[in-house]
């Protein structure tokens, strides 16, 4: 899907550090493991050659959208403003953006261009997994009771209403597929255009995570954790810690536990709420975040940071990675405002805006946290903050 000869070369990077595992897991084959086309790496090879090469043409498409397209949309969205007497580097409110470009014929090809590469990503996956559902449902139910590792999931559950919308489109959202996790795998892997294959991205962010003071770190949590890149890169990075992921999607953490498992990586998986995570006091010494803040409500945000505020140990590392807000966001121009009011109205960034307008920082204070906003940014356009519990 995509791999061309650089990624190859990344991926036998990656898949040194693993390998060794790999090869005792498949030396006794697990009963019920799905794996029809191998893997490159860490990526485990999508399950027929259509839908490889159907993902293959939209994630260069994304790439052509989000490179050459959004250049020329851009500058249209310049001389709109221009040509309405304003100054582009100005301030402007998303229903005023919304209103100066949502007409224009190249803008609207833009986000067109775009929401429909993302319809058409979820539908092919989402449609492969649905005709193989026996299969894939058998791979999930096998790997349950399989280690390395734990999962916890309740398909009783009662999941908060403001989790339930299908967000960033994906059919079913992380809660009402029963395929969702492998959907979102490799949907998102699409969202990355083709170079996050061996979790590039989260690899990076868990090198950036900052050490408490004494540098101890024996338990780590993560907290919205999705199909779980994250939470095996910290793994990764702490091979003696104890290692949790956490999230609402009950089939979300399946797929993060059928994946760690197969990886042969140590990590525990479970289905549980950020804002009550039914861990004890002072537990963690990390807890992390990457994109959860704006996929929440303000009031869950409170909660969530407040919660693990409470899990952490004195001198213990908050570490939320999410979109700039605040002062680091900068002023909010027009076109900045338009890219921002589209992706919430087309893309289903439901509770985006509320977050894009607050001061995450000021939340973590609130919640007791000393806040350091001179940490090194762990992904580009992304904030860069880091509370500590005293």
């Amino acid at each position: 899907m995509g791999i061309n000869r650089r990624t190859l070369m990344q991926a036998t990077t990656a898949a040194a550090t693993f390998f060794a595992t790999k090869a005792a897991f498949a030396a006794s084959p697990r009963k019920g493991d799905v794996e029809l086309r191998g893997t490159v790496g860490r990526l485990e090879r999508l399950g027929s050659l259509e839908l490889e090469s159907q993902q293959d043409f939209l994630t260069g498409f994304r790439s052509f959208v989000n490179d050459d397209l959004r250049k020329a949309a851009a500058q249209r969205a310049d001389v709109l403003v221009r040509a309405a007497g304003l100054d582009p580097k100005a301030e402007m409110k998303y229903a005023d953006a919304a209103a100066l470009f949502e007409k224009d014929p190249m803008l609207a090809t833009y986000v067109k261009a775009w929401v429909a590469n993302q319809e058409q990503t979820w539908a092919t996956i989402q449609s492969y997994f649905h005709r193989n559902a026996d299969q894939y449902l058998s791979e999930m139910d096998a790997f349950d009771k399989y280690g390395p590792g734990t999962l916890e999931w309740d398909p009783k559950m009662v999941i908060p209403d403001y989790t339930k919308h299908e967000i960033h489109i994906q059919p079913g959202g992380y809660v009402g597929d029963p395929f969702a996790g492998y959907i979102n795998f490799y949907g998102v892997n699409n969202f990355y255009a083709g170079k996050n294959y061996q979790d590039e991205t989260q690899y990076a962010i868990a090198q950036a995570v900052p050490l408490p003071k004494d540098g101890k770190v024996k338990r780590i949590l993560d907290l919205g954790c999705a199909t779980g890149r994250l939470t095996l890169q910290l793994k990764e990075r702490f091979p003696d810690a104890e290692v949790w992921g956490i999230d609402v999607g009950g089939p979300m953490v399946r797929y993060a536990h059928v994946r760690a498992a197969d990886l042969g990586i140590d990590v525990h998986y479970a289905q549980r709420l950020a804002e009550d995570t039914k861990f004890p006091d002072n537990y963690f010494d990390l807890v992390t975040s990457y994109i959860l803040m704006h996929e929440v409500t303000l009031e869950a945000a409170h909660k969530i940071t407040a919660e693990a505020m409470r899990v952490l140990r004195p001198g213990g590392v908050y570490f939320p990675v999410d979109f700039a807000n605040g002062k680091q966001r900068g002023p909010l121009t027009a076109y900045a405002a338009y890219t921002i009011w589209w992706d919430h109205r087309w893309n289903n960034e439901v509770w985006s805006l509320g977050y894009r307008d607050c001061n995450y920082a000021d939340f973590m204070r609130q919640a007791g946290f000393a806040v350091d906003e001179t940490v090194k940014s762990a992904r580009r356009g992304h904030g860069a903050l880091m509370g500590v519990k005293a």
